[in-house]
């Protein structure tokens, strides 16, 4: 499903997609309004309808989607999770304490579930960015000139069995798989800093030095609510898998979001590192 001439409130983080989700939305007829998390949101949310607000502002931000008149919401972009000591909360935030301080507690999958019914008991339907951006949706195929030898895609299906194998326990939405050594897996550092990580480990997978080896495989957990959490890649992400010295990065297919994809593509091309969709269970 598809949105258009509809009118839309996007709360963003940080990073590109919440941008790029406003351009491909407005392509499709649809009237945007962006949010801004001060301190998160990257100031390109300005090309947009927008405003700024702090981190406790929940009053603030339901009334200014009422006064636009948008009732469909999309929360899209990374964000930290603030320290509530150091939080100002207004008297529409008040209202919810109860609620916001239950969202303190839990698994992503718990806190994320909790923020839609939150917003949802405000009157909003709460929308994925697929629905307003399918062009961002990674394919089915390779991305770039570079495909997946047999070793790489053996690690690749290791790393699908593994992150199934976790969705229980609401851990991870990637892997990096060396040689089928498990090197790293997503802990609440996100990708990049996984990547980090898994660079100092390579060792342990690579058959021979100085050589790229290994795969980065992001896919999300089963059950997750794509509405809200859907796993996304850009240009950072490749950047990572080159310093890690990986062979190339794997994705669902449908379910992964690609931001500023031609600069993604690009830095992969020129690394040899491959990137390529695949339909995953």
């Amino acid at each position: 499903m598809t949105l258009s001439n509809q009118r839309i409130a996007i709360l963003a983080g940080g990073g590109a997609l919440p941008n790029a989700v406003a351009q491909s939305a407005t392509r499709m007829g649809n009237f945007v309004h962006i949010i801004g998390i001060e301190g998160e949101a990257d100031s390109s949310i300005e090309e947009h309808s927008h405003c700024w607000i702090k981190w406790g502002e929940l009053g603030r931000l339901l009334k200014n989607i009422e006064a636009e008149k948008c009732s469909e919401l999309i929360i899209i972009g990374s964000v930290t999770r603030p320290d509530l000591s150091e939080v100002r909360f207004d008297f529409g935030a008040l209202k919810h304490l109860p609620t916001i301080l239950g969202l303190t507690i839990g698994g992503d999958n718990t806190v994320l579930s909790g923020v839609v019914k939150l917003f949802e008991s405000n009157g909003l339907n709460v929308r994925g960015a697929h629905e307003l951006a399918p062009d961002l949706v990674a394919p089915v195929g390779c991305l770039g000139r570079h495909q997946p030898d047999e070793m790489a895609l053996k690690d690749i299906e290791r790393a699908g069995k593994l992150l199934d194998a976790l969705a229980p326990l609401d851990a991870g939405q990637g892997v990096v798989v060396t040689h089928e050594h498990v090197i790293a897996i997503e802990a609440v550092e996100g990708t990049d800093a996984m990547l980090t990580r898994a660079a100092g480990l390579q060792q342990w997978g690579r058959s021979k030095k100085n050589t790229k080896a290994g795969v980065l495989v992001k896919k999300p957990k089963l059950g997750q609510d794509m509405r809200i959490d859907m796993p996304a890649i850009g240009p950072k992400t490749i950047q990572g898998a080159i310093a890690a010295g990986l062979s190339g990065v794997a994705i669902s297919a449908g379910n992964v979001l690609l931001a500023d994809r031609d600069e993604m593509i690009r830095r992969a091309d020129d690394a040899g590192l491959f990137i390529v969709g695949i339909e995953m269970s």
